[in-house]
């Protein structure tokens, strides 16, 4: 599970996926935007959660939260493509509906194709940084700060760049 804000001053949207696992059927994805201040108990991990509980939170969460969107692409779409690309394509088309643009993309997974100029990180990306520090690839650009949960700073006169997992 990422931390809830990565950085606080950003306006951050956290998106995954559901379905990609199964033999049929659309796979879907949801992007959402919660205020700083959120809070549920039962909010972690949507598969930890009872199909009650997953239901109950659903208008909790529409209720609160500053945008929200669900995409999917259907199993004609996802033959096309493959599950994967499907997948990030729908998290994709989630992310573009979402009624205000995020500036940093949470992803519950562990690889992600960049979305337009919007930085991202994953649950991985995030754990590597934390136990390893950045390798010698890593762009000087951004400013970071292992001792802090947060995995990007903004630069006040630069946009941020778009990131990739390898």
């Amino acid at each position: 599970m990422l931390p809830n804000f990565l950085q606080e001053e950003l306006l951050e949207a956290g998106c995954d996926e559901a379905g990609r696992g199964c033999l049929a059927g659309p796979v879907f994805a949801a992007a959402v935007i919660l205020p700083k201040d959120f809070y549920h108990p039962l909010l972690n991990d949507s598969k930890q959660l009872s199909e009650e509980q997953r239901y109950s939170l659903r208008p909790f969460i529409e209720q609160h939260a500053v945008a929200h969107a669900v995409a999917q692409l259907c199993n004609k779409q996802i033959d096309k493509i493959n599950i994967l690309k499907a997948s990030f394509k729908s998290m994709h088309l989630a992310v573009k509906a979402l009624s205000v643009a995020p500036q940093l993309l949470l992803v519950d997974g562990n690889r992600f194709t960049p979305y337009q100029r919007i930085p991202h990180a994953t649950k991985d990306h995030q754990s590597a940084l934390n136990q390893f520090g950045p390798c010698r690839y890593h762009r000087k650009s951004f400013r970071l700060d292992y001792s802090q949960p947060s995995l990007f700073s903004a630069n006040e006169n630069t946009t941020p760049v778009t990131t990739s997992v390898v």
